[in-house]
């Protein structure tokens, strides 16, 4: 097997840099967000908060189990992402990772909260948390997805 390599010239190595640039520019403009998707990241956070409802805040405090469903609901969505557009969350950026840091942080605050009010008897209460974390996470999801697409498209 022989090799063909010689070495470009300046010209040619800066068409081929501008022509992936180009492409790079083409694959990041083409790709829209996934809003149905990104929901679905809030729907995950707002179940998960809303599991809140249904424990016994106490000495005799059992977590839900709804967590390890909520993780694979997560990475269900993550992959539907990857295989609608193509996207891979591997390497994202830095505020994507902080998006992704604030949508845990915002639904564990939101699911103490519903404890709270669920030892107080409220209820009723989860309810407007279980909506703060859905506005929260679908947000903070597209955030981290634009943060990706932007990645794609500086390498």
């Amino acid at each position: 097997m022989e090799n063909h390599f010689r070495d470009p010239s300046r010209e040619e190595a800066a068409a081929a840099l501008n022509a992936l640039s180009s492409d790079r520019e083409h694959l990041a403009a083409s790709v829209h967000a996934p809003w149905t998707l990104l929901a679905a990241f809030g729907g995950v956070g707002a179940w998960w908060v809303s599991a809140a409802a249904a424990t016994n805040p106490g000495a005799n405090y059992e977590p839900p189990s709804s967590s390890w469903l909520a993780l694979v609901g997560t990475l269900i969505v993550v992959y539907l992402i990857q295989r609608e557009t193509g996207v891979r969350f591997r390497r994202m950026g830095a505020r994507a990772g902080w998006a992704i840091v604030g949508i845990i942080a915002a639904c564990l605050l939101l699911f103490s909260v519903s404890l709270g009010f669920v030892s107080f008897g409220m209820h009723w209460a989860v309810a407007p948390t279980s909506l703060v974390a859905f506005a929260t996470t679908t947000w903070l999801a597209s955030v981290a997805y634009r943060s990706a697409v932007e990645h794609v498209r500086h390498g």
